[in-house]
Formats: C-alpha cells, sequence, structure tokens
C-alpha cells in the first residue's frame, strides 16, 4: 500500500486514484481524471490540480500548456477512500476539446450540459441582462433600466418585494412563483450594475451552509 498524504486513502494496485473536478461556482461536472500520490501532493502544495496520466506515464499540471489552470477550493474524499473529488475555480475549458466540461455528450451522442438546471437558469438570465448592456436593444425593458440608473432599479426591488408578499398571502402558489421570478430577474439586473456574479452568491450560501446555519 502506497503511503497517503491523507491518512487512510486507497490508492488502486497502479498507485492511482480517480478524481472528479467539479465547477465550484456552478456545480458542472468538468472531468475525471487520476491522481498518485506524488500528484495529490503537488495539487495540496501549489493550489491547482495535478494528474497522473497513464498513457504519458507521467505528472501533469491542468493548464500548463493551455493556461485554462484549475484553482483547488475544497477536496473532498468519499465513503471508501478510494475516490476523490476536487471543486475547483476552472479557468477557461476543462476540456481539451475546448468545450467547458468533457462531459459535454449525452449516451447517444447528442450535446447536453451537466450544469445544475437551478443555477444555469440564473446564469443564462446574468448573460441575458449583460448583453443587453453590452450591445442595447431598441424597446428593451432590461436597458431601460439600465439606463434609468440604480434609483429605479432599487425603486422596481422594493415594488417586485411588496408583491412577492401580497402573492403569500393570497391562496395558491403560482401567484407567488411569478412574482419571486419578477424579484429574481430585477435583482439580477441590480446584481450586473453593481459588478456582482451568481457565482460570489453562490459562495457566500455555501460558506454559510459549510458554518451549519
Amino acid at each position: 500500500m502506497i503511503q497517503s498524504v491523507v491518512k487512510g486513502l486507497k490508492f488502486d494496485h497502479m498507485g492511482l486514484i480517480p478524481a472528479i473536478v467539479q465547477d465550484m461556482h456552478t456545480g458542472q461536472v468538468l472531468m475525471m481524471a487520476y491522481m498518485n500520490n506524488e500528484a495529490l501532493e503537488r495539487t495540496l502544495e501549489t493550489g491547482t490540480t495535478w494528474f497522473y496520466s497513464r498513457s504519458r506515464q507521467r505528472l501533469w499540471n491542468k493548464g500548463e500548456t493551455s493556461g485554462n489552470v484549475q484553482r483547488v477550493g475544497k477536496i473532498s474524499v468519499d465513503c471508501d477512500m478510494d475516490a476523490l473529488l476536487l471543486l475547483v475555480d476552472q479557468q477557461g475549458a476543462a476540456c481539451h476539446t475546448g468545450s467547458k466540461s468533457c462531459f459535454y455528450r449525452d449516451i447517444s451522442g447528442a450535446q447536453c450540459s451537466t450544469v445544475p438546471m437551478d443555477r444555469d437558469v440564473l446564469d443564462s438570465l446574468y448573460r441575458i441582462v449583460e448583453d443587453r448592456s453590452k450591445n442595447p436593444r431598441e424597446g428593451s425593458y432590461t436597458n431601460y433600466l439600465l439606463d434609468t440608473g440604480m434609483d429605479k432599479i432599487l425603486k422596481k426591488i422594493g415594488e417586485e418585494a411588496a408583491e412577492v408578499i401580497i402573492g403569500a398571502k393570497n391562496p395558491g402558489k403560482q401567484e407567488t412563483i411569478y412574482e419571486i421570478a419578477d424579484l429574481l430577474y430585477h435583482i439580477t439586473v441590480l446584481m450586473l450594475q453593481k459588478g456582482i456574479e451568481y457565482k460570489e452568491v453562490y459562495r457566500e450560501l455555501d460558506s454559510r451552509h459549510s458554518k451549519g446555519r
């Protein structure tokens, strides 16, 4: 048994352990590779991912040639101590094909996404609002809000928050869902104005969860 930097970690007969890499901001599964003990040591020392290439039979630092570095936020070990989960801040694409994730096809070969749906929707909404800011469209309500300025955006958030409260007082849930969606949209516009991205909010929520709130 190879001595591990993590007590009790189990490597296979080749001295390797599978490492699943996940985007710490979106939850998207990015790739799966293998580490040996030295790769894990270097990952812990440098804060970026190192793996062992079975085909080239050598260590490699993710992003060493492409620049698509993975900065490690957290490493977890599974219950059997024979697999790792790395949460990373991915710079650029994780896959050598240029895709964000190596898991970009479903079993039939069709294009797919491994981003959890809830975060994907909010991130997509943010990108749409961002695009309206960079490429204004005539008659766009988003551009109207952005052009009018912060006071108008804040006023709308106050109004939408009040409508959520009113909707929640009424029977059923559909009205409340509708008003929450309106509120989230206006909050997204505010976030763009403040230079805040959803990944920063996810990170804050995750830190609160890890503290046991």
